[in-house]
């Protein structure tokens, strides 16, 4: 008989079961998965190998509540930080991964701190930020299949490696495809000089994406290219492809 890992159990769930399984383990902003280790990846890539559907991955316990209200491509609001763009490509499997025009991608991420907005006050994130909506967005795909956002470089917490989460939809608003984007890792990636700087918190207990509870099967198809640096900011591209 094949044992199921932790990760298939919680993906097996959907995101009521993640919520109500997870909740008593997490004891940080949105430890959707609760494995620390200081192990080094040094993945990279653009998310762009094959033609197959990008990994389903769970939205984690702080999904966009709203997001049909939250259309908007710079998503920073209050939150200070290294600036930082975000472009992702929709890709159709159906299609031999033609673009996808007129999907609904919805983002959201933590900010340098690791808090996530519209959550907290509880065990799982002590910082109150549910009345605000920071690092959340919606944007439709254009005639080249893609969105884009402005942010700022995300922090981490404790279990998780640097991350995005993603929501995409088609045109009629039918889920497509909930998945994650992975950040490069090695001594000179945005990931580490980002740590480094003002208002971040450095890399001292920090999750690498091989030892990830999401990550660690592989990223081959959620790892994201990054170029920039500190004082000019970064910009992550990732193509995501769905069956459309």
């Amino acid at each position: 008989m094949k044992t199921m890992n932790r990760k298939g159990f919680l993906k097996s769930l959907g995101l009521a079961g993640v919520t109500a399984v997870a909740a008593p383990l997490l004891i940080h902003c949105g430890n959707d998965d609760d494995i620390v280790d200081s192990s080094s990846d040094t993945s990279t890539g653009s998310g762009s190998t094959g033609c197959s559907v990008t990994n389903t991955e769970t939205e984690g316990p702080f999904p966009t509540k709203s997001p049909s209200s939250l259309v908007q491509n710079n998503i920073v609001s209050d939150r200070t930080g290294i600036p930082f763009t975000i472009t992702i490509t929709i890709q159709n499997v159906n299609t031999g991964c033609a673009i996808l025009q007129g999907a609904f991608v919805d983002i959201w991420h933590c900010d340098k701190d690791g808090n996530y907005s519209e959550y907290g006050g509880t065990g799982m994130q002590s910082a109150n930020y549910t009345s605000v909506h920071f690092l959340r967005g919606r944007q439709t795909t254009d005639a080249n299949g893609q969105v884009n956002f402005t942010s700022i470089f995300p922090g981490w917490y404790n279990g998780r490696a640097t991350h995005i989460h993603v929501h995409v939809y088609n045109s009629a608003g039918q889920s497509l495809l909930v998945t994650q984007i992975a950040f490069p890792e090695g001594s000179n990636s945005a990931v580490v000089q980002v740590a480094a700087s003002t208002g971040y918190k450095g890399m001292n207990g920090y999750t690498y994406n091989a030892n990830d509870n999401v990550f660690s099967d592989g990223t081959s198809n959620e790892m994201s290219s990054i170029t920039g640096n500190i004082s000019g900011g970064f910009a992550l591209t990732h193509t995501i492809k769905v069956s459309a």
